[in-house]
């Protein structure tokens, strides 16, 4: 079985690279030095399994078991205030799961750490790219909020890179995942299976005004570009009324002003759009409202209005097969203190499952608290889970 004591110890050390210094928080955002040093570690952490490793263009770095296997992990890099556990905790517990499989003769598992799920170029762009969601050649046109493309970060990868990952040598893939909600902490249970993943769209929009002096020029003249995005963000929740659902989320999440400054009338407003949901047609039809409340607005304030690309996946369910074992495991595990969920975040098996059967499993999160420096799981908790996993994959 799992050893649980090296599972948490390397659970810590993945946390040292990029650690904030505040709780255990960590800033490893994808192809930062604290990211490449991270998969050098796990790297040579599955070389040290007996696993074959492997890191395709993108940075997705597979440890490769012998033949067809089952695919466990997620992802290692952070938000750019990121906890200790998101992604990093489905990579630490495949490793555990695949080394001990080894060590007891049990069925073949590999491992992944997928790169960038977090979104620094996009949305799960690792996994996108692997999964054939997303071209490589549109992927590299990327670009962070600094303006670096994902071209030129993914060229710091170096001699790391080995050649592409078949997806075809996988029967299917489990992710293990802290939930990043209230739900688990809030009931008492311990673990979450997952049903299925919300759909995600996101994009950037430009308001485009005229940049003037903000002592001389007249209220009514202006055409202010901060004013277009302050009566965009306002109307949103009016517009989605008769749309949406409690379970509805959009966010207006980075903001970049132009010039950004006290005695300037701004002239330029770039910022993110993001909306999530369970269908796929909710989604289209606040995509067009989105779009049409923006343009209404840039032409009553005499602005201009631009749309970037759009980005997003769909809905998907969880593979019924997969998730029974993980319920059965579950009950094992954590008798009457499990239960069925949705998940309102994204993940990197949203991809996945356009390729194979894909499952996803969750741990608490202590008071919810996730994205930040404060996120936490009890460490009984991470066993359990752990367990789980394994049981699901055949140990056990």
């Amino acid at each position: 079985m799992v050893n649980p004591e090296r599972f948490l110890a390397d659970l810590h050390k993945l946390r040292s690279f990029g650690a904030s210094g505040v709780g255990k928080g960590v800033v490893r955002p994808a192809y930062s030095d604290a990211d490449l040093a991270a998969r050098d570690w796990l790297g040579a952490q599955m070389r040290d399994a007996g696993l074959d490793v492997q890191t395709d263009g993108m940075g997705n770095l597979f440890g490769l078991a012998e033949g067809r296997s089952l695919l466990l992990g997620s992802h290692s890099d952070s938000q750019p205030e990121g906890g200790w556990l998101d992604g990093a905790l489905g990579v630490i517990a495949a490793l555990e799961v695949a080394r001990s499989s080894r060590e007891s003769g049990g069925p073949p598992v590999s491992v992944v750490s997928f790169q960038d799920e977090e979104g620094r170029f996009g949305v799960t762009t690792g996994s996108a790219v692997w999964a054939g969601h997303l071209k490589q050649t549109d992927a590299d046109a990327l670009t962070d909020h600094t303006g670096v493309s994902l071209a030129h970060a993914r060229a710091g990868l170096g001699r790391r890179v080995t050649g592409p990952v078949d997806t075809g040598r996988f029967t299917g893939f489990i992710e293990m995942h802290i939930e990043q909600g209230p739900t688990l902490d809030s009931s008492g249970d311990r673990i979450g299976v997952v049903t299925d993943i919300v759909g995600i769209r996101d994009m950037r929009v430009t308001f485009e005004g005229e940049q003037n002096h903000a002592g001389t020029t007249p209220m009514h003249l202006r055409r202010d570009a901060f004013q277009a995005l302050a009566a965009f963000s306002t109307g949103l929740s009016d517009r989605f009324r008769n749309i949406v659902t409690p379970q509805t989320v959009w966010t207006i999440g980075h903001v970049s002003l132009h010039p950004n400054a006290s005695s300037i009338v701004p002239g330029r407003v770039v910022f993110s759009m993001q909306w999530r949901d369970a269908q796929s047609d909710r989604l289209a039809r606040m995509e067009t409202v989105i779009r049409a409340l923006a343009d209404e607005i840039a032409e009553a304030r005499g602005l201009t209005v631009s749309f970037g690309p759009m980005l997003g996946l769909d809905p998907v369910a969880m593979d019924a097969a997969l998730r029974a074992c993980l319920e059965d495991a579950a009950e094992k595990e954590a008798p009457g203190a499990w239960r069925m969920m949705p998940s309102g975040a994204l993940h990197d098996a949203t991809n996945v499952a356009a390729l194979m059967p894909v499952a996803m499993v969750f741990v608490p999160s202590i008071g919810g608290i996730s994205h930040a420096f404060e996120e936490d799981t009890a460490e009984p908790d991470l066993v359990c889970g752990l367990r789980v996993l394994a049981r699901a994959a055949g140990l056990g």
